[in-house]
């Protein structure tokens, strides 16, 4: 059985920095075979992608230059280094991992970030 687990958020000041992760187990193929993105949904708003991570990382342009991955596949982990953090970032962040060859794609439960002063 697949878990995909996040952990990490909480309250933070805006401008502070907080660090998510993600641990996967259970995949049927390698991890480094799946594409890892962290989405985040805020209250009243739809998902959005926030960083996609396969060979190399995307971001989305509300993250650019504050927000890194870290990806750990000895680990079958995944980071996500999140700086300068604003009001705006408030909300539930996601962790999911896809085998693109059959489009499985598995899903965290989530965890809660809060940027207020």
């Amino acid at each position: 059985q697949v878990h995909i687990v996040e952990s990490g958020g909480g309250l933070v000041q805006p401008g502070g920095s907080l660090t998510l992760s993600c641990g996967a187990s259970g995949l049927t193929f390698p991890f480094p075979r799946y594409t890892m993105t962290w989405y985040r949904q805020a209250p009243g708003k739809e998902r959005e992608l926030v960083a996609t991570d396969l060979v190399s990382t995307t971001y989305a342009d509300s993250v650019k230059g504050r927000f890194a991955v870290i990806r750990n596949n000895a680990k079958s982990t995944i980071s996500l280094q999140m700086n300068s953090l604003e009001p705006a970032d408030t909300a539930v962040y996601y962790c999911s991992a896809k085998f693109q060859n059959t489009g499985a794609e598995y899903w965290g439960k989530g965890t809660l970030v809060t940027v207020s002063s």
